[in-house]
């Protein structure tokens, strides 16, 4: 493993209303990182085909028909565009963490995937509690999508947005040995308080977890506001909240932040910055008191059905029913076997 790394945060602007456009422009972004030997890219929170920004001005009794058009062009892991996220990440070796909205049967997840070098899929996981707005938009993960995974570069956890104040959710990625952390923000939302909230949350993790932090937001462009709602007055909302930086384990800034329009921060990591930080203080290890204070994580993927009892055979001249499909895939997989069967 290399002692220095590189890694890069995108701020980025998405076509609204259009996964097609947004996900060019994400391939764009790889190309142009992979020219500065960018190891590791992160993207904002359910940048493909975009952030619900819709859910944030609009009453639940009136966002239907934004909600239905999400649906249309929500993505499923399995399909091409994951499969063309996964072919890009091969041809510069790159590492990418994306988020998107996931459609799975009939309902829709804040998703983040994080696709290696290889083209093979690490990570896939589900923001455990949207927050306040976006409940009425997707449903909720569970513990299973709390894991740190092995990479070529190291270990390496997601987060999405308001989940970094679930101080219990960064503490089981903590006790994993969380290396490089990845943040996703939607960015463009709320006003300059989201910002300086999110500068706040990013460095303290960084600090506590003794981790670097690469962390994404997105960017709407003024002339996005009206596409999201016609009503001049709502458009505040979306101005300010934008903080794609990369952060040491010492929680300095390594590139960034930028505070509006697009752009990379892009950094080189120097490994021994987490054990100059873990030395002095590991809130998992020497400084921590699990005598006093520990977590208790459920891992169990959720499931609608438990089943019990024994199977009952069939009647003679009648075939078995074919197996329950498996609810959760094992990692990793690769996005080939997803696509082609």
């Amino acid at each position: 493993m290399a002692p220095t790394i590189t890694v890069a945060a995108a701020q980025i602007r998405p076509v609204l209303w259009d996964l097609e456009g947004s996900l060019v422009r994400l391939l764009d972004a790889i190309k142009e990182a992979a020219q500065s030997g960018v190891e590791l890219i992160v993207f904002p929170e359910t940048f493909l085909p975009y952030y619900p920004y819709f859910s944030f001005v609009e009453p639940a009794v009136l966002m239907g028909r934004s909600h239905l058009r999400l649906y249309e062009q929500a993505l499923e892991v399995s399909g091409p565009e994951v499969a063309r996220i996964a072919a890009a990440a091969r041809q510069p070796s790159m590492h990418v963490l994306v988020g998107i909205n996931e459609r799975d049967g009939g309902s829709l997840y804040n998703t983040q995937l994080l696709i290696d070098d290889q083209g093979e899929l690490l990570l896939k996981r589900r923001k455990i509690t949207p927050t306040y707005h976006e409940r009425m938009v997707w449903g909720q993960g569970d513990g299973a999508g709390l894991q740190v995974v092995e990479s070529r570069l190291g270990r390496i956890g997601a987060l999405a947005c308001w989940e970094h104040y679930n101080p219990l959710a960064r503490f089981a990625l903590m006790t994993q040995g969380e290396e490089l952390h990845c943040a996703q923000f939607p960015g463009s939302l709320v006003g300059p308080i989201f910002s300086e909230q999110t500068a706040v949350t990013m460095r303290h993790h960084a600090l506590e977890a003794g981790c670097f932090v690469i962390c994404s937001t997105a960017w709407l462009d003024p002339s996005d506001y009206a596409t999201v709602t016609p009503d001049t007055s709502l458009h505040k909302a979306f101005q300010g909240g934008c903080h794609t930086a990369v952060i040491s384990p010492e929680g300095r800034y390594l590139a960034g932040p930028l505070p509006e329009g697009e752009g990379l921060a892009i950094a080189e990591l120097d490994r021994s910055l987490i054990t100059k930080r873990k030395r002095m203080m590991d809130s998992v290890g020497h400084y921590s008191r699990p005598g006093l204070l520990s977590l208790r994580l459920n891992r169990s993927p959720a499931s609608q059905v438990e089943a019990m009892g024994p199977l009952v055979a069939p009647e003679p001249g009648r075939p078995a029913a074919p197996p329950a499909p498996a609810l959760v895939s094992p990692l990793p997989l690769r996005l080939e076997e997803l696509t082609n069967g």
